[in-house]
């Protein structure tokens, strides 16, 4: 089955109330981060079960799926990037690396960032240089900063945070909610591997960090610590 088999059963499963709200959730009006985009009202566990169905689809196809003003057709294509890496020889999994970062422009929202990068970007770098990501987290394009911290999850699940914090520390001054969120979050799963190191790292940054940073990185801590840090008084 090809891509024209895939675009008819999303056309068949689109639903107009969902994508309602998704235009809402993912912020499509003008003048916010997602605007321009276009849904068809799939939600992400029927997405999975079409990539799963079509993971055979070439990189020519993927590419198209991956330029569609589609929402759901870009996600589709990442979902099955991510299976196709997870089943690839090394050879492989360096060219589906490469495709990624290459067609990385239409990796556009911050759904399609959480679901690919740290399983395709992160799992990739674990023992190579990791120097892309620091170009990321300085680049001027929101989604390429995403990219970046969101793809140190695959390092903190191995115990390595190392990278995680030179990153937060580039970001931690970054002007977008989006980031601020990021940050906060992957510092919070590095506190749950290990709270020492998280704390460390707050203690002397935590007063200049944004408030949404700093209260997803301690959601986690129990009420009263919880206080002392939104109180400036650690």
């Amino acid at each position: 089955m090809g891509l024209k088999e895939l675009r008819k059963q999303i056309n068949d499963l689109a639903n107009a109330e969902v994508a309602k709200t998704q235009l809402w959730f993912f912020k499509t009006g003008k003048g916010e981060y997602g605007e321009g985009d276009k849904f068809v009202g799939l939600k992400v566990p029927v997405q999975r079960r079409i990539a799963k169905e079509f993971k055979n689809l070439t990189y020519i196809e993927l590419k198209e799926l991956l330029a569609s003003k589609i929402h759901e057709e870009r996600l589709i294509a990442l979902l099955i990037l991510v299976h196709k890496y997870g089943q690839s020889d090394e050879s492989e999994k360096e060219k589906i690396f490469r495709f990624y970062i290459s067609n990385r422009m239409r990796i556009n929202n911050w759904d399609l960032v959480d679901l690919s990068a740290p399983k395709i970007i992160g799992m990739h770098l674990i023992n190579e240089d990791r120097q892309i990501l620091f170009d990321f987290a300085k680049s001027k394009n929101l989604w390429e900063r995403r990219i970046a911290i969101l793809s140190t999850m695959a390092f903190i699940r191995m115990d390595d945070f190392y990278t995680t914090l030179q990153i937060a520390d580039i970001l931690i001054e970054d002007e977008h909610d989006l980031i601020h969120k990021a940050v906060g979050w992957m510092l919070r799963e590095v506190g749950k591997k290990n709270l020492k190191v998280e704390e460390d790292f707050l203690k002397s940054r935590y007063k200049k960090m944004p408030r949404t940073m700093l209260r997803y990185s301690i959601e986690k801590f129990p009420e009263s610590k919880r206080k002392k840090y939104l109180q400036g008084k650690i």
